[in-house]
């Protein structure tokens, strides 16, 4: 009799201690699961604060290029929008002009200058494809700005512009170049068509 009390009583203390170790695992499992949880809740709410912070940065950066003075998200983003609208039409304007201005170059190109060195002095050619009124005074007060003296020239201003000169430097001292010549021509060929003196 004694010893089947014993072997019940053996069994039930085996029972209880697997269902012990059956609680513990569970437990140890459900604090697992709830170390999991807080870590990952723990992620999603640095992951948001990182993206808040990013997004922060990005509106502040918006606000500084178009030197707004907004300070909730909503105007920095309408002012953007404005800036962005300014830039597009200053766009437009620039490519007007620009194509403005290769349409005159085409219609009224400039006189061609070329510079030769003599022996004494330079071979100045001009060339244009019509008529420059006013330029050939240009051409001759550069030439006296840079004491350059006119030894020969011939001179065709009917149709086209056609000048050639041979010019020697008065000023023996001060010696100039081909290139300098031909910058100076040039200028004066820039400012004469700048002033609006050529034919229409």
């Amino acid at each position: 009799m004694s010893t089947e009390l014993c072997r019940v009583d053996s069994k039930r203390k085996a029972a209880q201690s697997k269902k012990g170790r059956r609680i513990t695992i569970r437990g140890e499992r459900e604090r697992r699961e709830k170390r999991e949880e807080r870590r990952e809740v723990a992620r999603r709410m640095l992951s948001k604060e990182q993206k808040r912070a990013a997004l922060h940065e990005k509106l502040q950066h918006l606000r500084s290029i178009t030197n707004s003075h907004a300070l909730n998200k909503t105007s920095i983003i309408i002012d953007a929008s404005k800036y962005i609208e300014k830039l597009k039409q200053k766009v437009e304007r620039l490519n007007e002009e620009i194509a403005s201005a290769e349409t005159s170059s085409v219609h009224n190109p400039l006189p061609m200058v070329t510079v030769e060195t003599l022996e004494k002095g330079f071979l100045i050619n001009v060339f244009s494809a019509k008529g420059c009124s006013g330029l050939l005074v240009s051409i001759l007060e550069a030439f006296e700005e840079m004491r350059l003296t006119v030894l020969e020239a011939r001179v065709s201003c009917t149709d086209t512009f056609r000048f050639e000169a041979v010019g020697e430097n008065e000023e023996q001292g001060e010696t100039i170049d081909a290139h300098a010549v031909k910058q100076a021509v040039g200028q004066a060929i820039m400012n004469w068509s700048k002033s609006g003196d050529q034919e229409e």
